[in-house]
């Protein structure tokens, strides 16, 4: 890279300091006052990724300075300069930069970890295709990136004539569980589970009427879910010898009663077994914390 063009928007002006084959840097100024550096780095022909330090008179993170600079920087990275993607990595606690990097369109694309002490950074990028942040799909499309999603579970409450209980034994877990599982983006809990039973067990369910949303607490590493149970109403027991079951998530199926729900199921599906079988089951619950 090369020395680049001095860049300014009102007050706040850009100063080039460096220019080498990986670098670009600006100081950063606001009516003549210095407040911090943003510089371009070459990751490729196509990519150049941004970072940035900018503060208050105060020496706080100043997002208002913060957003004018790295707009000046995004624009002339996928103008001038001709690169097709611009990116940044963001300490995933720097909430203010984050929210910069946001309001100038670079999107949200995931965490990048990092060892030891090192804070995880929020991966963030514009395209030079990608819709004006300022547009309807440019703000959508930022939002969509950037807002907590939650994992839904569908599971299915299958039952034979005696009452008992259809749970599924696991590969990857001793607790026996529910049938059912993880529905895909953009896909209905009902379909998510009709669609994991027929690839986990090798049948076709009618699913029935919602029981409850079920929402899980972080349990054991994995992140809080909400669970859509469902009812799959009543069959003969005899349906489990025609099951074809995915070896790779599914060792066998048991039809369970009461004590072999509480000496065999995880404890999320005990917990909720018992309060449907004492008949205080709302249309929204949360299990316990352990």
């Amino acid at each position: 890279m090369t020395i680049g063009a001095a860049l300014s928007d009102g007050e706040l002006s850009l100063e080039p300091t460096t220019g080498n084959a990986e670098f670009d840097g600006w100081s950063i100024s606001i009516a003549g006052d210095r407040r911090g550096t943003i510089a371009l780095r070459r990751e490729s022909r196509s990519t150049v990724s941004v970072r940035w330090n900018v503060v208050d008179e105060a020496g706080s993170p100043d997002l208002m300075a913060a957003i004018q600079a790295l707009k000046l920087i995004v624009d002339h990275a996928l103008g001038e300069l001709g690169y097709v993607r611009i990116e940044a990595r963001v300490p995933v606690s720097d909430e203010t930069n984050i929210r910069a990097a946001s309001i100038c369109g670079l999107r949200r694309e995931g965490i990048t970890r990092s060892p030891g002490d090192e804070p995880d950074r929020a991966l963030m990028a514009r395209l030079v295709d990608d819709p004006p942040a300022t547009s309807r799909e440019g703000f959508i499309a930022l939002l969509n990136a950037g807002l907590p999603t939650k994992r839904v579970i569908a599971q299915g409450l299958l039952r034979d004539h005696d009452g008992r209980v259809l749970l599924c034994r696991l590969t990857y877990k001793p607790e026996w569980d529910l049938p059912g599982g993880v529905v895909e983006v953009g896909e209905a809990p009902a379909e998510g589970l009709v669609r994991e039973l027929e690839e986990e067990l090798g049948i076709t369910v009618t699913v029935r009427d919602l029981i409850t949303v079920n929402w899980l607490p972080a349990w054991r590493g994995w992140d809080d879910a909400c669970i859509f149970l469902f009812d799959l109403g009543v069959v003969d027991a005899s349906i489990a010898e025609s099951m074809r079951l995915q070896a790779t998530e599914i060792v066998g199926v048991e039809w369970c009663d009461t004590a072999a729900i509480e000496s065999n199921a995880t404890a999320a599906s005990q917990e909720l077994l018992g309060a449907i079988r004492a008949g205080h089951v709302p249309a929204y619950r949360e299990a316990p914390s352990s």
